[in-house]
C-alpha cells in the first residue's frame, strides 16, 4: 500500500489498522519519514513499513524489486469496479487525497485503476480509509489468504512483534543505515579537523554525544 498525498495525518493510522487486518505485506510512505499512528489500536507494530523521499523512487522499487502492478485507487474512466476483482498477481495500490484524489503524477505512475461502486445519492466518494478497506478486503478474498482464526466475536491478534525503531517513525533499512554512518564519520571527521585548526579543547566527547543522539532520533 502506497500512502502519500494523504492530507489528514490521523488517517495514516486507520490505514495501518486495515493495512494489518488485510495482510498487506509492506506499507510504503513516501515523503515524511513520521507518521502518525492515532487511530491502529495497536496494531501499527504488526505491519512492515518503508520509506521513500519521492514516489518515483517508491514506484520504481514495487516494480522493479518486488515486480508490483500499481494500481490506483480511483473513480477513472478507465477504472474496473473492485468486486470483478482485476488482479493478476502482487499490487502495490496507491491512494490518494481525501479531497482531490490522485494526483496527476500519481496517476502516471499508475498501471490500471479500480473503483468502488456506489448505490447512495447522498456522497460524492468515500473517505480514504473507508475505500483502502474495502479494495484490501477484496484482494485478500482473490488471492486466498487464510482467515485469521476467531475468539468470540474478536480475531486473535498474534504475539507483538519485536519493536526494532522509534514509534510512529520508519526505521532505517541496511542500506540506509551504512549510508548514515559513513555521514556520521564524514561529520565526525571535519569536527576533528576544525578542533585541530582552532586548537584542542574538551568539547570533543561532548560533540560526540550530541552526535550519536541526533542520529538514535
Amino acid at each position: 500500500m502506497i500512502v502519500h498525498n494523504v492530507s489528514k495525518r490521523h488517517n495514516i493510522g486507520t490505514l495501518v489498522r486495515s493495512a494489518a487486518a488485510f495482510g498487506v505485506t509492506e506499507v510504503c510512505l513516501v515523503g515524511a519519514r513520521q507518521f502518525n499512528t492515532f487511530g491502529s489500536h495497536g496494531s501499527a507494530d504488526y505491519v512492515n513499513y518503508r520509506h521513500f523521499p519521492t514516489l518515483q523512487e517508491c514506484c520504481r522499487y514495487l516494480k522493479e524489486d518486488r515486480g508490483c502492478r500499481i494500481m490506483g485507487v480511483e473513480i477513472a474512466e478507465d477504472a474496473q469496479p473492485i468486486q470483478v476483482h482485476p488482479f493478476s498477481g502482487p499490487t502495490a495500490f496507491m491512494l490518494g487525497n481525501e479531497g482531490s484524489g490522485l494526483s496527476a503524477p500519481q496517476v502516471q505512475l499508475c498501471d490500471a485503476f479500480v473503483y468502488i461502486p456506489q448505490y447512495g445519492a447522498g456522497t460524492a466518494s468515500l473517505n480514504v480509509t473507508v475505500a483502502a478497506s474495502i479494495v484490501l478486503q477484496h484482494f485478500a478474498a482473490w488471492a486466498g489468504y487464510a482467515e485469521r482464526p476467531r475468539s468470540g466475536a474478536k480475531y486473535d491478534v498474534g504475539d507483538r512483534p519485536m519493536r526494532t525503531g522509534p514509534r510512529r517513525m520508519v526505521p532505517l533499512t541496511e542500506d540506509e543505515r551504512a549510508a548514515e554512518r559513513e555521514r556520521r564519520q564524514e561529520r565526525r571527521a571535519a569536527v576533528n579537523e576544525h578542533d585541530i585548526l582552532q586548537g584542542s579543547n574538551d568539547e570533543g566527547p561532548l560533540l560526540d554525544d550530541l552526535l550519536d543522539a541526533a542520529d538514535d532520533i
